[in-house]
């Protein structure tokens, strides 16, 4: 251990991160920064091939700073999982999806754990960060890893530290967000501790990696019940015929005791959507409904729906049906400014307005194209003439790209699910959520 403690002090330590997505790639980037060696794993030859020129595949890495640390030979990326052998720690950062049935798949953590038990030697630091169920580093890694005799917290060392990434915050990054760390042992969490000290600005230790495990669900759930709720209220207004937006800005005037979340057409990302329905499931098992959860999860379900329904009697009122109508959707990708797809609900919309026969376009600044099932559609521009043409213009995602006062004035309809328009004086032919 007092080696291990050497390498990671004097920055000779080999760190690995395997998995090169929106978690991995900018933790590599920080480790890189702080003077480490990183090596990047992945199974996607081309984003490989990529990364050793340069070239990142995440908006919030910047090709400069890929190209910088490998000039500096402080990164280099591979598929050559034989490599983890060389690794004096390893950083697990792969997804952790939910399956047709909308149980847990951890058949990405298991095969990336599988590839470290075939290179795990004595010294090397073992971190999980895939979001997962309280107990997954402990019931799945930790047998695995002990499966030939080493002893966790003395031969080598195992934690869990939940990735608490943001794609397109402009303002906390790996660095400067807080990095809670919970061992196997406390020697694990020392360990840990001593190595992401290195890259991020403040860890926060917890007593176990079920307690740090449970940290990102709680986050994670903490939105999903909020935004389950606000999106009711919505619905709620609308039968009352009052407006949300106006209601949730009064309330937000409150200094205490009150935070405002706001309404949308559903949840995307690879977090909200997903992650509390792994506690969900965890506590099933233990005979435990996890009501809010589930209703909160049935609440922004049904926000695409939603949706769809209220563009139809949209529609209806100018004597139009959805079928052979001409939509336009603003934005695709889950959340503004970001090209991410992942979950996001303006799919479910696209492809429930098609289903209903709607002729669907789609504009989105930051998306080129992208794929529904068999069917790929390619964004177009939201240009005035596009605007025009549209019998109804759907607001997704609420990119800053967009011209919302050139939207009011083309459009024959609008209905904003984001209260993109706000800021635009109201007209007849705006609706919103």
């Amino acid at each position: 251990m007092s080696d291990l403690k050497r390498r990671i002090e004097s920055r000779k330590a080999r760190v690995g991160i395997l998995g090169l997505g929106y978690v991995g790639l900018p933790l590599a980037m920080e480790f890189a920064r702080a003077g480490y060696r990183v090596t990047g794993f992945d199974v996607v030859p081309g984003k490989i091939a990529d990364l050793n020129r340069g070239r990142s595949h995440i908006k919030d890495v910047p090709s400069r700073q890929v190209a910088d640390a490998v000039r500096r030979g402080l990164f280099e990326a591979t598929t050559d999982f034989g490599l983890l052998a060389e690794m004096d720690a390893v950083s697990l950062c792969v997804p952790t999806p939910l399956s047709k049935t909308r149980d847990p798949d951890m058949s990405f953590v298991e095969s990336a754990s599988r590839e470290v038990h075939a290179r795990l030697h004595r010294g090397m630091i073992v971190v999980l960060e895939s979001t997962t169920y309280p107990g997954t580093t402990e019931e799945v890694l930790l047998p695995m890893l002990t499966a030939d005799g080493l002893e966790v917290g003395k031969d080598f060392f195992l934690a869990f530290s939940p990735e608490r990434v943001d794609p397109g915050n402009p303002v906390y990054g790996v660095r400067n967000t807080p990095k809670v760390i919970g061992g196997i042992t406390p020697r694990c969490t020392e360990m840990a501790c001593l190595l992401y000290g290195k890259a991020v600005d403040r860890v926060v230790p917890v007593r176990g990696a079920g307690a740090a495990e449970m940290v990102k669900l709680l986050e994670n759930t903490f939105r999903s019940v909020n935004i389950g709720l606000v999106n009711e209220m919505a619905i709620m207004c609308e039968r009352l015929g009052l407006d949300v937006w106006e209601v949730i800005d009064a309330a937000a005037t409150k200094p205490f005791g009150f935070m405002p979340f706001r309404p949308g057409p559903g949840i995307g990302g690879h977090c909200i959507p997903i992650d509390p329905l792994y506690l969900s499931w965890k506590l099933r098992s233990l005979n435990y409904q996890a009501r809010f959860i589930e209703l909160a999860d049935e609440v922004n379900s049904a926000m695409p729906e939603h949706v769809v329904e209220k563009t139809s009697r949209a529609l209806n009122d100018r004597r139009k049906p959805v079928k052979g109508s001409r939509i336009l959707v603003l934005g695709v990708a889950y959340k503004r400014d970001i090209e991410d797809l992942r979950e996001s609900p303006a799919l479910e919309i696209i492809e429930l307005l098609e289903e209903r026969g709607a002729e669907v376009r789609v504009a989105d600044p930051h998306v080129a194209s992208f794929r529904i099932g068999e069917k790929e559609h390619r964004t177009v521009k939201a240009t005035p003439r596009e605007l025009k043409a549209a019998d109804a213009v759907v607001v997704v995602t609420d990119h800053s790209g967009f011209d919302w006062a050139s939207v009011v004035r083309n459009a024959r309809l609008v209905v904003d699910t984001r209260n993109a328009t706000a800021a635009v004086r109201r007209r007849p032919n705006v609706v919103t959520l």
